[in-house]
């Protein structure tokens, strides 16, 4: 009888103290630094990160970390998905998913190559300055995996949205996938390689976003200057030269050439902000999905209540 008083308390308090675990899960050989210190930063208690995740691999790595704890006790481990390329993450998120059955479940945030927590910082940020159900945007190198979430988020604020590319099919196929998920009624594909298409992809804009690859300048001082409408420009380009000409990487809302600009890390203080919000937030149950949408709308919270 006395040992089992003794050893009660102690059951108890190891329950109440249990630690934190994010399981980290990257599609690159070697695991992200970045995400590995914004984890930590973040408040996990522990850390474990796996390189060179595949959806071959995965599903033990997932039973390992759904079957060591109660079920009541699986909101204190979660899984982030992330890497540089963005295809294999979402695959690997969906095969996660699938993984679990039951109560043997735990929480899961997917941002590979900062896709989703970028996309949402830079939405935010447009949203302070511009009513978005009242604007027009185009998104430079809409095609790529931060261009499209960007315009997924915009079109979710009922902006008209312009979604331009260097190939128009290749804008018309990111449509077609976006429409799967979004409302498209407003949303236009565009190429911005001619002058012609460049005129027509930023004409009446207030907003425009540049979000392509490093050192790759997608609208000249010319172009800038020529869009007669544009109240707001936002760069998510940080390598010289920058994306759009005029804005520096450390613009925030700061006014260049009579228009409102943001800079890649004008915007990458945001971005760090929600990513260590919603780290957070997948211990709160075992069963939160952190998507593109899911991001977005915990950073809108997140920024109401700041």
């Amino acid at each position: 009888m006395g040992l089992l008083s003794f050893r009660s308390p102690r059951v108890s308090a190891d329950i109440s103290a249990m630690k934190k675990i994010l399981i980290q899960l990257d599609t690159d050989s070697l695991a992200s630094t970045f995400d590995r210190v914004v984890a930590i930063d973040a408040g996990a208690d522990e850390l474990f990160s796996y390189g060179g995740v595949t959806l071959d691999n995965v599903e033990s790595l997932i039973h390992g970390a759904i079957f060591t704890r109660k079920p009541s006790d699986l909101m204190h481990t979660a899984v982030f998905v992330g890497g540089s390329q963005v295809a294999s993450g979402e695959a690997l998120y969906k095969k996660v998913l699938s993984t679990f059955f039951g109560p043997f479940s735990v929480s899961v945030m997917m941002d590979s190559n900062g896709c989703n927590t970028t996309a949402a910082a830079t939405v935010l940020a447009a949203a302070k300055h511009l009513n978005l159900a009242q604007t027009t945007a185009v998104v430079m190198a809409g095609t790529g995996p931060v261009g499209c979430r960007v315009a997924q988020l915009l079109l979710g604020q009922g902006a008209t949205v312009r979604l331009a590319s260097r190939s128009l099919e290749k804008s018309r196929e990111t449509c077609r996938l976006l429409a799967n998920g979004a409302d498209t009624a407003k949303l236009t594909p565009c190429e911005s390689t001619s002058n012609h298409g460049m005129s027509a992809a930023t004409d009446g804009v207030q907003l425009v976003v540049a979000a392509g690859a490093a050192g790759i300048q997608l609208v000249t001082a010319k172009q800038f200057g020529s869009i007669s409408t544009l109240r707001l420009a936002i760069d998510l380009n940080a390598v010289s030269p920058t994306g759009i000409a005029f804005i520096e990487v450390m613009d925030k809302a700061k006014v260049r050439e009579g228009v409102l600009s943001y800079g890649a890390v004008g915007i990458g203080g945001t971005k760090m902000k929600i990513h260590q919000a919603c780290l957070r937030k997948l211990f709160e149950s075992n069963d939160r999905r952190l998507d593109t949408s899911a991001i977005f709308e915990l950073s809108r919270a997140y920024a109401e209540s700041a």
